[in-house]
């Protein structure tokens, strides 16, 4: 079986059987995959629904909705009413994505959100009725657990029932569908034991992996056990994922590492090279999940500038392949976003395109996001009189070797101040070097009456239009913020909340770049 470079997460929901009016035909189902033909993906992950409950024909799970007689959420509702006519009309929803998958020569891999809190019954429709008659088994059923724990009602995987409700869905499905390996989603919520026993949680979730990956290979020889992680090796055991014993034993086909899993973000600067220098010298694969939501105060979605440069980041660190999560933000899919797919495979491509590197930051649905174990946010950073503040970002660009060949047309640093006023002092250092004022452009939007998405507090942007002395170095570069001086009848706090780097290139030495400017108001494209 070929090994897929490139993966596309489908969670079999949002840009599907919520989309399609009851009931649902077959032919509207196959949309799955049908969307993705002629694309540089090679594997459709494709999610069982909820993870508690599925949207297929299951005999040991439970459907989706299946026992809820007041719905409170018609989506969701739909989702079960597309789900149970499609199963009526004999057509087993995962079955349809096998086949339909098979038939334009794309590999199915099933994911299972493995892990789920619960709600109140009357309200989490998408729930199990294992989930609600077995709270004794979650993770803060002794009531020794803090409220605000993430996995207050999350399964223990201590207890044997668990492990075995879990397993008996991911066997099925391997027995009764012709697929190409099976996703263990563990980063949805990444929590699996009582705070107080992670460490002995660490051996029982190792064997239980050592099982599927058993299940999967008895199955059938060239099936695949994929595993969706926190990117952070260290994370990872404080939840009790023992990922390099998992690489030692030889019990996992792909890693795939992820950040931003839960807001869904895209991040260019994930740092995968712990979990590739981990699986050296094993027969095991490291993908880097690459999102695709920004969710900026001016953009939803990613610029294929945006995906580049982090595409490009992520090559450069040596991973096998690229794993394209919670891309539906983009349906209904356009020329956009097939444009961006085009080029993921093929780093070399765009190493001299343009790209729109940022730090992660605030953003609108989810202003403080949330990070996985063992990852941690430099943006917001906070600003004092004369204390230097740093942060950190990686590009992939070879500036000096475009530049030789003329093809370097700006580079642009950007940063965004807030809570800053017209008198407050600041020095900007890129790598040591100070940032001169000649290069500077200072923006006031110290007040605005809209935006394009949403508006955020009072500040000011200051923007480098950087000349060759004081461009960025490929890899690792470091932005340093001295307050030199700050009014002092000001009260809120001032903070770096965006840090960005665009660069542009010409198509070739002296090209043009479509209307440039330069050339004045005239049509220049036949030029």
């Amino acid at each position: 079986m070929p090994q897929p470079r490139i993966m596309f997460y489908h969670d079999g929901r949002h840009p599907l059987i919520y989309m399609y009016e009851p009931p649902m035909r077959k032919e509207e189902y196959e949309a799955g995959v049908n969307e993705l033909v002629g694309t540089p993906v090679e594997a459709l992950m494709f999610c069982l629904g909820d993870g508690r409950t599925v949207l297929h024909d299951t005999k040991v799970g439970e459907l989706w909705g299946h026992n809820v007689e007041k719905w409170p959420h018609l989506i969701f509702r739909r989702a079960h009413q597309n789900a149970r006519d499609l199963i009526d009309e004999g057509h087993d929803p995962l079955r349809l994505i096998c086949d339909r998958a098979h038939a334009k020569g794309m590999l199915v891999y099933p994911t299972l959100l493995v892990q789920q809190g619960r709600g109140d019954r009357s309200e989490d429709v998408r729930c199990s009725n294992f989930r609600f008659d077995n709270a004794h088994l979650e993770i803060g059923a002794r009531g020794d657990v803090d409220t605000d724990f993430p996995g207050l009602t999350c399964l223990d995987f201590k207890h044997e029932e668990v492990r075995e409700e879990r397993f008996a869905l991911i066997e099925e499905t391997l027995n009764n569908y012709s697929v190409d390996g099976f996703e263990l989603q563990l980063n949805y919520s990444p929590y699996y034991f009582h705070p107080d026993e992670v460490d002995a949680g660490r051996e029982i979730m190792t064997a239980w992996i050592r099982r599927v990956y058993e299940a999967v290979k008895q199955s059938a020889g060239e099936r695949e056990l994929a595993i969706r992680i926190p990117a952070s090796l260290e994370g990872c055991m404080q939840v009790g994922l023992d990922v390099r014993a998992w690489l030692q034993q030889g019990i996992v086909d792909v890693i795939i590492g992820q950040t931003f899993s839960g807001p869904e973000l895209l991040d260019s600067t994930t740092d995968f090279r712990p979990l590739v220098a981990a699986a050296q010298g094993t027969n095991c694969r490291v993908h880097a999940a690459i999102q695709s939501h920004v969710d900026s105060d001016r953009l939803g979605e990613a610029t294929i500038e945006m995906i580049r440069a982090a595409a490009c980041n992520y090559w450069a660190q040596g991973v096998d392949g690229l794993y394209l999560a919670h891309w539906f933000g983009n349906w209904p899919y356009q020329a956009s976003f097939y444009e961006k797919l085009r080029e993921l495979p093929h780093p070399e491509i765009m190493a001299p395109k343009d790209k729109f590197y940022y730090v992660p930051t605030e953003t609108g649905r989810y202003p403080k996001p949330v990070t996985e174990p063992g990852i941690a946010m430099t943006l917001p950073a906070a600003l004092s009189v004369n204390n230097p503040t740093g942060m950190q970002f990686t590009i992939s660009d070879d500036l000096p070797r475009w530049h030789g060949v003329g093809r370097v047309h700006e580079v642009l640093l950007r940063i965004r101040i807030m809570n800053t006023t017209e008198v407050d002092r600041m020095r900007f250092q890129l790598n040591g070097v100070d940032l001169p004022d000649s290069l500077r452009r200072k923006i006031n939007e110290m007040y605005r009456m809209s935006a394009p998405r949403y508006r955020t507090g009072s500040g000011y942007w200051f923007i480098y239009r950087l000349d060759v002395k004081h461009w960025p170095q490929k890899g690792e570069n470091t932005l340093q913020v001295t307050l030199l001086r700050r009014e002092p009848d000001v009260i809120p706090q001032i903070y770096v909340r965006d840090v960005e780097l665009e660069i542009k290139y010409l198509m070739g030495q002296n090209f043009h770049r479509g209307q440039d400017a330069d050339l004045g108001p005239y049509d220049h494209s036949g030029l």
